[in-house]
């Protein structure tokens, strides 16, 4: 199944030159020109990734960006912002969790490489409704989490870290990726933190915690 890639673009004639360039490369695209209408897209339609214009009618790219990283069921979804602004929207862009930012005007060779390469490094499972590991169940669309069919109830920070992990599967995640992902870049958390967290998470899972495993000087995995 090709890729889905919103671009989310209130220029017609550049939202049109995008989409014919990543269609020609072999990638669906869906079309949004405002904050709002992207944000209903990405709920519904559940896009691999999300270029992302700097300046829209309705609200800044940066808020859109914000609002999307700091949803659970959606922060892993990469965006690319795309800005004509100054090198101090791009480091912002970043810091609030944008994948990549690339600076208007830019070559549509190099935008389509760089989307093959933040791709290949991100599980395609905007279509899985429920993630599974063992007794586990996590249905995604409904923020729910079983174990042996029982609910249970993780906080948000404990329920962000289950389904990274769960979406990535013997991936091993640093720290600071744990950090940056989940709490987000300018959060005053400390390494510790993410320790703290990881061991509520094996408790809540029961017998399942044993799924969480320790990479030594490393950080964490989700084993099976």
């Amino acid at each position: 199944m090709s890729r889905r890639i919103l671009i989310v673009e209130d220029e017609v004639e550049q939202a049109g030159v995008l989409k014919r360039i990543l269609t020609g490369a072999g990638f669906q695209t869906l079309l949004a020109s405002t904050g709002g209408a992207t944000l209903r897209l990405v709920r519904e339609a559940r896009p691999h990734l999300i270029l992302l214009d700097g300046t829209l009618p309705d609200m800044p790219g940066l808020q859109v960006c914000r609002i999307l990283k700091q949803d659970p069921e959606l922060s892993w979804i990469p965006v690319v912002l795309l800005t004509r602004r100054c090198e101090q929207e791009r480091i912002l862009g970043l810091e609030l969790g944008a994948t990549d930012c690339v600076v208007k005007p830019f070559s549509t060779r190099e935008l389509v490489l760089r989307v093959k390469a933040i791709l290949k490094h991100f599980s395609p499972n905007a279509d899985v409704r429920v993630l599974t590991l063992g007794p586990v169940t996590v249905d995604v669309h409904a923020a729910r989490v079983r174990v042996h069919g029982a609910p249970i109830e993780l906080t948000p920070i404990e329920y962000r870290l289950l389904v990274c992990l769960l979406r990535a599967q013997g991936k091993v995640f640093t720290r600071e990726e744990l950090l940056d992902g989940i709490w987000g870049r300018d959060a005053e958390v400390q390494d510790r933190t993410v320790d703290v967290h990881i061991m509520r998470l094996r408790e809540k899972l029961q017998s399942a915690g044993e799924f969480v495993e320790t990479v030594r000087g490393v950080g964490y995995r989700l084993g099976g």
